[in-house]
């Protein structure tokens, strides 16, 4: 390639990063519209093909792990995008600890794309923080990444209906019983759902539990069903 056609090149890149109003969250490079190059997207790794239907944890033989066989979460399914790994791992602790909020429209974008078939609930809720936490950080991540979401499935967002009723240490550290028993009754919801369709989102999926605890108080409110939307499933 001459100097000439490079230049050019250049050009075209940095007018069409200007033209769409930002550029790929992976490479930094290329124009992306909806925050992820085509390359970049097609480089995350995906989840393997046969998943546990109820929690998206990988399964082989079944359409349910031992875990949701054994003790049945709330939710009834799970609908996961990627796998919580490097760098969709990276871009997911930007987001919610470093408040970088461009991060959300390509972690939605993922979202997205993963829900193509998905039946459409009558609400969709964002996970809640507590009061302390949404005062930490000044946002709630989940809620800005269901913000970014196409209208088709951000139209029945909800942030009033669950509420975190209590404050609960931090799950990373936690065992997976731990977990389970940090969430129990953490969360409230405050009218009743009458039947409604639940989708429950969330940026990380890790053993289900959070998950667990919050579709218990939607179900309780009258909820018919719990799915949950997560941008990334950690695999165990």
């Amino acid at each position: 390639m001459g100097d000439g056609e490079e230049r050019f090149g250049t050009w075209l890149a940095d007018a069409l990063r200007r033209l769409l109003g930002e550029s790929c969250l992976g490479c930094g490079e290329r124009p992306a519209k909806s925050g992820l190059c085509a390359g970049c997207r097609a480089a995350l790794p995906r989840l393997p093909e046969s998943v546990c239907a109820v929690c998206a944890e990988p399964v082989f033989g079944a359409d349910r792990c031992g875990a949701c066989v054994t003790h049945p979460p709330a939710f009834v399914r799970t609908v996961a995008a990627r796998v919580y790994t490097f760098p969709l791992d990276a871009w997911i602790r930007a987001l919610k600890y470093r408040g970088h909020l461009p991060a959300a429209r390509a972690l939605a974008g993922l979202l997205a794309d993963a829900l193509r078939f998905a039946a459409l609930p009558d609400l969709l809720i964002p996970m809640p923080l507590s009061p302390a936490r949404q005062r930490e950080r000044g946002f709630n991540q989940a809620l800005e990444i269901a913000r970014q979401l196409p209208p088709h499935l951000a139209g029945p967002l909800d942030t009033r209906v669950l509420l975190r009723a209590r404050d609960t240490e931090a799950q990373a550290a936690l065992s997976i019983e731990d977990r389970r028993r940090n969430v129990k009754g953490a969360f409230r919801a405050v009218r009743t759902l009458s039947g409604a369709r639940v989708a429950l989102l969330d940026d990380v999926m890790t053993t289900g539990a959070t998950a667990d605890a919050a579709a218990s108080a939607l179900r309780e409110a009258g909820a018919a069903e719990v799915s949950v939307w997560v941008v990334a499933r950690a695999l165990r």
